[in-house]
């Protein structure tokens, strides 16, 4: 069902129609809200560039998050194997006992 919501950015305001919650959406306004504030506070641009620059800041975070989610998948993918391997030697060194008693009990 997709949520009609109008939030404020820079004293504007804007409607959306989306998917996502409007808790959610009001979270990304206010993210995108306290990025061009931050530009239109620290440095002399028109609101166009201030959001241009928000974009892209923004998107920069994203493609670095993006990167970091991947290494940590692999991290995870590399332990994950590892455990795999670990259970598997386990069970073969569980094996090995299971014989080894077997053949006390014959020599006893």
């Amino acid at each position: 069902m997709e949520n009609r919501i109008t939030v404020s950015i820079c004293g504007e305001e804007y409607t959306f129609t989306a998917e996502e919650s409007p808790s959610y959406m009001q979270k990304v306004a206010a993210m995108v809200d306290e990025k061009m504030s931050d530009i239109l506070r620290s440095s002399h641009v028109s609101r166009t560039d201030a959001a241009v620059l928000a974009a892209v800041n923004l998107a920069d975070e994203y493609l670095k998050n993006q990167s970091s989610g991947e290494n940590l998948r692999g991290q995870l993918k590399g332990y994950l194997d590892e455990a795999n391997r670990a259970k598997a030697e386990v069970s073969e060194l569980k094996r090995e006992i299971f014989k080894l008693q077997q053949q006390l009990e014959k020599g006893k």
